[in-house]
């Protein structure tokens, strides 16, 4: 990353079928939206055996900041960088969600001399995908308010309905809504809200399943809500799985697009690391090592969210666990994290940097519980000072960590080549299949699950769970869904739930306050501090930078 927002000059992009080629993908596997982005037909996973399954590469991070980290940008930056020493590399990212797009964030493609391409279509609708969830959701959501208006739905409890409607805007007047107030024909009066999409269990299904069998069978099991005995009432209950599966046949297939130096790029679904498990979808993520020899993929924020999801909920889904971890941080962001005011980033503050090492140290030693030794990548900036930059080297150095200096906005695949290198390095000397070594064991009951994550990678004293989280766990277990990993939301900026304790936060407890049920997806979802499952739009909008040109073109997307 960098200070400029400029775009980088680039060449034209390359035909979608030669992207598609060079994996060794057949044209028939090929569904080309327009020129330059394509759907990847599910034959090509049927067809995968005649290829060995690809090193995985884990991209995550230390606490976002407001400095950056650019962990999407170095991600396609060390793919680029891999490819340039020969590598037969495909980066697998999430889809970036409208709500951030228009929001506080941005786009999510990358940056500079290290972007996904086309950035424009990939930020605003791509192929569609996330429209197909959104509609699917919220075609489940009028089913059981009908249900409820026709008396079809047995004993389901309006009161207890849980599954809420979805959008993909931010809008925080849509937290908690009322409904039904059109009289007698305008349906059961109840209290309702809406979760952004990246939210939505319908999401994190279409980002979890295995083919459509799995996707139809996953619908099934989203749980609505309960009846008046207490009993669970599901999707299938209602008869909506299979016109939910319709509308989401297409949006399974991954979406092939390339990077700004032509590196294939699967890019598919898009659930939040801070509210939803994080990932890129498994389809994407086995079709890239099913044809790739290495495959670069990110989870979403710090180590604690994402990269933790990753391994605890998705790797197991998936039956898959990477042969190499990357932690990006920035001066920028130690900095912040050891106290640093926003304005004087560029300046050397040796002390604040010192002091927010700590964190990128904490993530560090995370990545180790998992049986995984990390890369740390400096992301840098042009401002940077040299020295600061040395002493980050020398201090992951002296702790036995392998870090490198990168400049993938500046410098593209160039500019990560040194960190390419170092990553190979550990590829080829781990083993071709390493053994998956998750946080916790699924056996264990929900609340010792939850205690795990927040002692081994919060590094909390313990967890407070209010009346409703009790409640909602006990009825989770009597319903049988005990077994579940967790999927814990909670505020990025920080290891505790407080997003004012940066850097390494010592002597906190976490607050659940509530549990959901997601069944389908196949997780359970503790909701600590006061995490919000649909942000609001700032004062400025990034939407605002965002225009329209007479030649049609679209400027502002960053």
């Amino acid at each position: 990353m960098n200070d400029s927002t400029s775009r980088a000059p680039r060449g034209a992009l390359r035909p979608i079928g030669d992207v598609a080629a060079s994996l060794g993908l057949e044209a028939s596997w090929i569904e080309p939206y327009g020129r330059d982005k394509a759907k990847v037909s599910l034959e090509a996973l049927d067809a995968s055996s005649r290829r060995g399954r690809g090193r995985l590469v884990l991209v995550s991070a230390v606490n976002p900041t407001a400095g950056g980290e650019g962990k999407t940008t170095t991600s396609v930056g060390l793919s680029q960088g891999l490819a340039r020493i020969g590598r037969r590399v495909c980066v697998a990212l999430r889809e970036p969600s409208l709500g951030p797009v228009f929001g506080v964030k941005g786009g999510g493609c990358g940056g500079g001399r290290s972007m996904v391409e086309p950035m424009e279509d990939i930020n605003l609708h791509f192929t569609g995908d996330i429209h197909a969830i959104t509609a699917a959701h919220n075609l489940l959501a009028a089913g059981v308010d009908n249900a409820l208006h026709h008396g079809t739905a047995g004993e389901l409890d309006p009161r207890a309905v849980t599954f809420r409607r979805a959008l993909d805007v931010n809008d925080r007047a849509l937290r908690r809504t009322v409904i039904g107030m059109g009289g007698r024909t305008g349906g059961v009066l109840r209290e309702d809200g809406f979760d952004i999409t990246a939210a939505s269990e319908v999401m994190a299904i279409l980002a979890l399943s295995g083919g459509w069998e799995d996707l139809r069978l996953r619908l099934g099991r989203i749980v609505v809500g309960a009846t008046r005995r207490g009993d669970p009432v599901t999707c299938e209950d209602l008869g909506f799985a299979g016109a939910m599966g319709a509308l989401l046949r297409d949006a399974l297939k991954p979406n092939l697009v390339q990077t700004t130096e032509g590196v294939p790029a699967l890019v598919h679904c898009g659930p939040f690391g801070n509210i939803a498990h994080g990932c890129n979808s498994v389809m994407a993520t086995r079709l890239a090592q099913a044809w790739a020899d290495v495959v670069v993929t990110e989870a979403g924020f710090g180590f604690d969210l994402g990269a933790e999801k990753f391994l605890d909920i998705k790797c197991r889904a998936a039956g898959i666990w990477p042969s190499a971890v990357v932690v990006v941080a920035t001066l920028r962001a130690l900095k912040l994290h050891g106290g640093a005011s926003p304005r004087a980033l560029a300046e050397p503050d040796g002390d604040r940097l010192r002091a927010g090492f700590a964190n990128l140290a904490v993530h560090v030693q995370n990545v180790r519980k998992f049986g995984l030794e990390p890369v740390v990548a400096v992301n840098r900036f042009a401002t940077d000072d040299a020295a600061e930059l040395r002493w980050v080297i020398e201090e992951c150095a002296r702790g036995g960590i392998r870090a490198e200096v990168a400049d993938p906005f500046g410098g593209g695949g160039e500019g990560c080549a040194e960190l390419a290198r170092v990553v190979a390095e550990v590829l080829d000397s781990s083993p071709r299949d390493p053994e998956p070594r998750p946080l916790y064991a699924l056996d264990l009951p929900l609340q010792e699950k939850i205690g795990v994550v927040a002692r081994e990678i919060y590094r909390a004293e313990g967890v407070e769970y209010t009346r409703q989280a009790l409640a909602d766990v006990a009825r989770i277990e009597r319903w049988g869904w005990g077994g579940l990993p967790v999927c814990i939301a909670k505020n990025q900026t920080s290891l505790s739930d407080d997003p004012t304790l940066v850097g390494w936060p010592r002597d906190f407890r976490i607050t659940v306050r509530e549990v959901r049920l997601s069944a389908g997806a196949g997780f359970a979802v503790p909701l600590t501090g006061e995490i919000l499952t649909m942000p609001g739009l700032p004062r400025v909008p990034a939407s605002s930078r965002i225009d329209l040109a007479p030649d049609g073109t679209i400027t502002g997307v960053s």
